[in-house]
């Protein structure tokens, strides 16, 4: 997926198949929903070799909660841009919070799984303590700035520091401007988290505040002289630090 991926389950009972299982399916992710591999679903939709109705049932449901995302975020998410799709902005989240449910399904009840920063968390770490989940700092990403205690759900943060500017205004053919650099979000699980985020970043210094409107989500946003900005409820899940990983 071009990402660096952790999964680790704490139950005792997990075995190396089980692992396998759940790169197996990040793979197949890959494989369908990749925009740089000439062979895959999305590829041969986008070069008009296939037709959504004759795509796959997991392409339909992106499809699906694309279009869903799109009108919750009065169209700050849309995964067209010039003629094409791509539905990184969302398969991404998805993709976690499937491994993570795959996992659950298999009975395992402590787990920890992150894809590009993007994680889902269930239970308690291998201390028997609550997981934690640090935000860098944008401007030396060698420095935490937040630890996260996210329970039994999603951490999604959206930002340049890593992989430049790849998120854009969708109403605008202007670049987006630089005036957030990083956009993290807590939300009931991944995929609620990452959407949201995503959508939010494309909105500039608003976005923090639409996430603010959201029930059930917190956000933490840091502003190019790095002003933080966090929503109401944020700081119940946090605590300051400043320490290098």
């Amino acid at each position: 997926m071009g990402m660096p991926i952790t999964v680790e389950v704490v139950d005792k009972s997990v075995t190396s198949a089980d692992i396998d299982a759940a790169f197996d399916y990040f793979a197949y992710v890959d494989d369908t929903f990749s925009t740089y591999k000439q062979c895959s679903e999305i590829t041969r939709l986008n070069m008009g070799l296939l037709s959504l109705a004759e795509a796959s049932d997991d392409m339909k449901t992106i499809f699906r909660l694309a279009e869903q995302t799109k009108q919750e975020t009065d169209g700050y998410f849309d995964m067209y841009r010039y003629g094409f799709c791509d539905p990184s902005g969302i398969v991404k989240g998805w993709a976690i919070y499937q491994v993570a449910h795959l996992l659950k399904r298999r009975g395992f009840e402590h787990l920890y799984v992150e894809a590009g920063g993007d994680i889902q968390t269930f239970g308690t770490n291998a201390e028997g303590r609550q997981w934690k989940i640090g935000i860098r700092n944008p401007f030396n990403i060698t420095e935490i700035v937040k630890v996260i205690y996210a329970g039994d759900g999603g951490v999604a943060t959206s930002g340049t520091y890593v992989r430049g500017n790849h998120i854009y205004n969708p109403k605008s053919t202007d670049p987006l401007t630089a005036e957030v650099v990083s956009l993290t979000v807590i939300g009931p699980d991944v995929y609620e988290a990452d959407r949201f985020a995503t959508a939010a970043f494309a909105m500039g210094r608003e976005g923090i505040s639409f996430i603010a409107s959201l029930p059930g989500f917190e956000g933490y946003q840091i502003d190019q002289t790095g002003r933080a900005t966090f929503t109401h409820g944020f700081e119940r899940a946090t605590r300051d630090v400043s320490f290098h990983a």
